[in-house]
């Protein structure tokens, strides 16, 4: 009920060990609270919170808008709906080293067991567009490093994203990766890979885990999670995939009731609301509800309300000695 009950240090512990463990980690894309608890509903190993998604949300583009107030009061709301370690997207950093340095801190407090900063120029493009720039290894690197030092919990994961092989090819995103990891990267996330031999190159290069993007109607391949597992990837990410989907299956309901009238053709495609119910976990509120409210409302004070606003509005309380507040409440 209400929120996770694994503390956000211990979800750090458990984003760690999942990363040592050998077995390519899957992580979804969560575009609200309640689809990160779908996510684990479905047996997944973390959620990955996208930029992308958060300016779609807003209906803005990918191209740096989102502030970090805004990224990381949407992040604890879904990381703090999951007892599974979440990821964020931290784009650059919001500003200077010492913005990244402030970026991490809020993350912390705001129960993520982790981020990634890239090296794109300010402002940035989704990883997955032509046309995009990056910063020189210098800058990269102070961003990585000021990243490093101003983490309190040890175990929060700094991930370094690298756009450079789009720019200067796979060679120079070699190079870059291993520079990163110098400056105190937990983990490497190169955008934008072709091949398999692409990301295979990263993994000869460097010994901390590798993030994999697989997002639709992108540079990369869809490559399966065994493909990815054969060439030593850790992580794979899902970024736009849920919110796509749902975009998609909302696009076509509104389309069924303009040409229909009705939302009925559609309804069999829908979440019942008994799966909702399920999901956001009615029937624990129900019984703390019970809990709490168990006492029995006196015959005289049922009289009282009779003809009141308050009875009208809840049709169900009887004037009966026994009745309960809870039954009142529902």
């Amino acid at each position: 009920m209400l929120y996770a009950k694994t503390t956000a240090a211990q979800k750090r512990i458990d984003l760690r060990s999942k990363l040592n463990s050998g077995k390519l980690q899957q992580f979804p894309g969560a575009f609200n609270p309640l689809s990160a608890k779908l996510i684990q509903d479905k047996g997944f190993d973390g959620v990955y919170i996208s930029g992308a998604v958060l300016s779609a949300d807003l209906g803005l583009p990918d191209i740096g808008l989102t502030t970090l107030t805004e990224v990381a009061g949407r992040a604890k709301q879904i990381a703090r709906m999951t007892d599974l370690p979440a990821i964020v997207d931290a784009d650059t950093g919001f500003g200077e080293p010492m913005n990244v340095a402030r970026s991490v801190q809020e993350f912390e407090d705001a129960g993520l067991a982790g981020l990634h900063i890239e090296d794109q120029i300010n402002p940035k493009r989704c990883g997955h567009l032509d046309g995009k720039a990056v910063v020189d290894l210098n800058t990269a690197l102070k961003r990585i490093r000021a990243a490093a030092d101003a983490r309190r919990d040890e175990n929060f994961l700094i991930m370094a994203r690298t756009d450079v092989a789009a720019v200067e090819g796979t060679a120079a995103a070699v190079n870059r990766a291993k520079a990163l990891v110098d400056a105190g990267a937990d983990a490497i996330f190169p955008e934008a890979m072709h091949t398999l031999a692409d990301f295979e190159a990263i993994r000869n290069a460097v010994e901390v885990p590798i993030l994999a993007n697989m997002t639709e109607f992108g540079k990369s391949e869809l490559f399966t999670a065994e493909q990815l597992s054969g060439v030593g990837i850790n992580m794979v990410i899902y970024p736009v995939t849920l919110l796509r989907s749902a975009m998609g299956a909302a696009e076509r309901t509104l389309e069924t009731i303009r040409a229909a009238g009705t939302q009925q053709p559609a309804v069999a495609e829908m979440q019942t609301r008994a799966r909702l119910y399920e999901l956001v976990d009615y029937e624990g509120y129900n019984r703390f509800d019970s809990a709490v409210f168990n006492f029995s409302a006196p015959q005289q004070f049922v009289t009282q309300l009779e003809g009141q606003s308050d009875l009208k509005a809840n049709p169900n309380l009887k004037a009966n000695p026994d009745s309960k507040e809870s039954d009142i409440n529902g």
